[in-house]
């Protein structure tokens, strides 16, 4: 029994969302609350559709450490774009188009040049944050116009409750990456990359393509959660997302994403996604420091890489 529960990508994460929240219900008065609720739902919403690209790189066999600094570049060059005069459509589209063209370059350099990914992603993170500081001079884009805003604030009304905006896009996008990866020959051949690469090759298929499709996607994708982040808060800052390709990462990790590549869930990342910031609201309501909550992802990504090595053992 235990061997089929932990062969499940999806069942540990569940299990460890519902046992994390029934411990918080019972310690805190505060957690169990709507509001509080919707908050984590909105907070880990932006984070859960930049891993749906994350992940998408990681099944493939690579790494993109680039996503926080894209998030803040997407957001700053909309803001940017804002300031100038253009209207919300387009200064939007203008973001995606940043988070696209990075994350081509990514899989240009990973899959055409045949780059590290590890080494090229870093790179050009620093390169985006880099730049948001060079179109800056370190000094965050303010006044953003509501019609930009209300993408990340608006809660949309559910009776007596409100369910936020960014909760739908997120939804909708883990809906359509399902599709992509579930019900398409693309998908499949996005599974079997990491441990068919030479197969592919052999039956003609272009792995060249694929890696950039995919880098591209990514880059998109995160490029969106930037977008949702920066309308959030109203303002776009240099520093945004700083430090959030460890949260990304971990929301794939911990969804069951297998860093040995061919294996995850857009539902996986999804249960991740809320796991992570679940833990983050626990610690700050139970009164620990926030320098824990860094500590303690962590040692879950520790801990989950460790189980997913022992699943693949035992199998």
């Amino acid at each position: 029994m235990w061997r089929i529960l932990i062969g499940r990508h999806e069942t540990v994460a569940l299990v460890l969302l519902l046992v994390i929240g029934a411990f918080l219900s019972l310690r805190t008065d505060t957690f169990f609350t709507w509001n509080n609720l919707s908050n984590i739902s909105r907070a880990f919403s932006w984070i859960a559709i930049a891993a749906f690209g994350e992940s998408m790189i990681i099944i493939i066999g690579g790494i993109d450490l680039s996503v926080g600094a894209v998030m803040a570049l997407a957001g700053l060059i909309s803001a940017l774009c804002l300031e100038a005069g253009l209207l919300v459509p387009l200064a939007v589209i203008a973001g995606l188009l940043t988070g696209g063209l990075v994350g081509w370059v990514n899989g240009t350099l990973i899959g055409r040049v045949r780059l590290p990914p590890f080494i090229v992603t870093l790179g050009t993170m620093s390169m985006a944050r880099g730049i948001t500081f060079g179109l800056t001079g370190g000094w965050p884009v303010r006044n953003l116009p509501q019609g930009f805003r209300v993408l990340g604030q608006h809660d949309l009304p559910l009776g007596s409750l409100s369910l936020p905006l960014p909760v739908l896009f997120m939804l909708g996008l883990a809906v359509l990456v399902s599709l992509l990866m579930g019900k398409t020959v693309l998908g499949n051949y996005i599974y079997t990359l990491a441990s068919s690469e030479r197969a592919l090759l052999t039956s003609g298929v272009n792995v060249v393509q694929i890696k950039v499709l995919v880098y591209t996607l990514c880059g998109v994708l995160t490029a969106i959660g930037g977008l949702l982040m920066t309308a959030r808060l109203g303002v776009a800052a240099p520093t945004a997302a700083l430090g959030y390709e460890l949260d990304i990462i971990a929301a794939a990790v911990i969804g069951g994403t297998s860093l040995f590549g061919g294996e995850g869930s857009i539902l996986g990342v999804l249960l991740g996604a809320a796991v992570m910031q679940m833990l983050r609201n626990g610690l700050v309501l139970l009164g620990f420091s926030a320098y824990w909550q860094t500590a303690a992802l962590g040692a879950m990504i520790l801990a989950f890489i460790l189980l997913d090595h022992w699943r693949r053992q035992i199998k």
